[in-house]
């Protein structure tokens, strides 16, 4: 099976913020659109490396976790979500896609990271059976740096199964 670098599948989407992707909030008595609903951001995030992955792959893809997502800063109405996506490490049947989620003042042009996420995803056959992925092989340093994190939080989420069953 061929690899594949990074830049291969990758994906960088946009989507203005509008008020019915916040959370309502009150006050002094009346109803204010508040920050983006976490929840929405998720989704998005979900849906852009879950493409990443069938880019990938080729291939079905299901998402088995996300490994964390941090909400660095609130998103708000009107901003523009800037949701950055790429595939950081390979495993047989795994593929690990890193996302980074920023945000744009449309009026001003500020840049904030807001957010960052890791997901697994498992390649299926039709018939929901893991099968083989192709490798990721990664050309720019950044690349290679997010290769070896990777590999380290893969190694590190055997190490808490492991951990699991025996306890």
């Amino acid at each position: 099976m061929e690899g594949k670098p990074p830049s291969a599948s990758a994906i960088v989407t946009y989507k203005l913020m509008m008020p019915g992707d916040s959370n309502p909030s009150w006050r002094n008595g009346a109803l204010e659109l508040g920050n983006i609903n976490g929840g929405a951001i998720l989704n998005l995030i979900d849906n852009v490396a879950g493409l990443v992955a069938l880019r990938h792959c080729r291939t079905r893809a299901v998402t088995a976790s996300i490994d964390r997502m941090d909400f660095l800063n609130p998103v708000h109405v009107g901003e523009l979500l800037i949701i950055k996506s790429s595939v950081n490490y390979t495993g047989r049947t795994s593929l690990e896609v890193g996302v980074r989620v920023e945000t744009e003042n449309l009026y001003t042009g500020e840049r904030r990271q807001t957010g960052s996420a890791y997901l697994t995803f498992v390649a299926i056959d039709e018939h929901g059976k893991p099968i083989p992925v192709p490798p990721v092989l990664p050309q720019t340093e950044e690349e290679k740096r997010r290769y070896a994190e990777a590999k380290q939080r893969r190694e590190k989420r055997i190490q808490e199964k492991i951990s699991k069953k025996a306890g």
